[in-house]
């Protein structure tokens, strides 16, 4: 964290070409199978509970939605509210940058899901290349 001494880091002090840029591992976070998963689930859901989330995204266990959840909250990606009812629940939602983010991912899941027919030749004709 910046002090009065320390300038706060702007987007121009981040490489993610660079090894040791922390941005490396909030995009692995984002682009992971399951962090991408979860962040167009809410961005779908809008406001929603954990099993929610879970039935959304056929194959995720619980652990790993656990997980995932809680890095995205750390990024700034989702929001996590504890609601005081009996039983008490967690609702999640994406924040304003989790948000803009999922739109960006929405439009690479659109691009991959109309490509999937040349992506699936590709792997077809690959294959039978190495006789397999």
């Amino acid at each position: 964290m910046a002090d009065a001494q320390t300038p706060a880091p702007v987007a121009d002090d981040f490489d993610v070409f660079a090894r040791n840029c922390p941005s490396r591992p909030a995009l692995e976070h984002i682009t992971g199978r399951w962090g991408l998963l979860v962040l167009a689930a809410l961005s779908e859901l809008g406001v929603a509970r954990f099993g929610e989330v879970r039935r959304k995204i056929d194959g995720i266990s619980e652990k790993m939605l656990s997980q995932t959840l809680h890095t995205l909250e750390r990024d700034g990606f989702a929001h996590r509210t504890v609601i005081a009812a009996m039983p008490p629940h967690v609702e999640y939602r994406l924040t304003p940058l989790g948000a803009e983010t999922a739109v960006r991912l929405l439009d690479l899941i659109e691009h991959l899901h109309h490509a999937m027919p040349a992506i699936l030749a590709a792997q077809d004709q690959y294959d039978a290349a190495q006789g397999g």
